[in-house]
């Protein structure tokens, strides 16, 4: 497969020739040396690199992660498969966290449209914070 234009790496990853060059920029994708045709040619393993960045960036992880667990561009693949398990992990430990927090945002909202729903506008503390001022709502809504 050897000899891919970064045209054709790109359509095949299903990203813009930006997209690579903004990953080259970064480090996590190697610039290629022209060769004889005069173009850059990319390899399988630049695109199997290519394919590890897309996915990882579809599970959450950031670019720095990605270039943590890829380590320098070049023709080495993706770390030790603990590396990336470890990193899984954590990342899994983070989203549980964000969606802990979402979940009790949740029951505030909902306990904030039950009041001004059935309260007084009076009860509505969001009609209120300029008088009762935000750390009521920082704390929660009242009920």
């Amino acid at each position: 497969m050897d000899g891919l234009t970064i045209g054709k790496l790109a359509a095949r990853a299903g990203v813009g020739v930006e997209t690579v060059r903004f990953y080259q920029r970064r480090g996590l994708l190697a610039q290629p040396e022209r060769r004889g045709s005069g173009f850059r040619e990319y390899t399988e393993d630049d695109q199997q690199r290519l394919a590890f960045i897309r996915r990882a960036q579809q599970l959450g992880f950031t670019l720095t992660e990605i270039g943590e667990l890829l380590g320098p561009a070049g023709p080495a693949g993706p770390g030790e498969a603990g590396d990336v398990m470890a990193a899984a992990q954590a990342k899994l430990a983070a989203i549980s966290e964000q969606i802990r927090e979402l979940a009790e945002v949740q029951c505030r909202l909902r306990r904030l449209v039950r009041v001004c729903a059935h309260g007084s506008s009076a009860d509505c503390i969001a009609l209120h914070l300029g008088e009762r001022g935000e750390t009521e709502m920082a704390g929660g809504v009242a009920s």
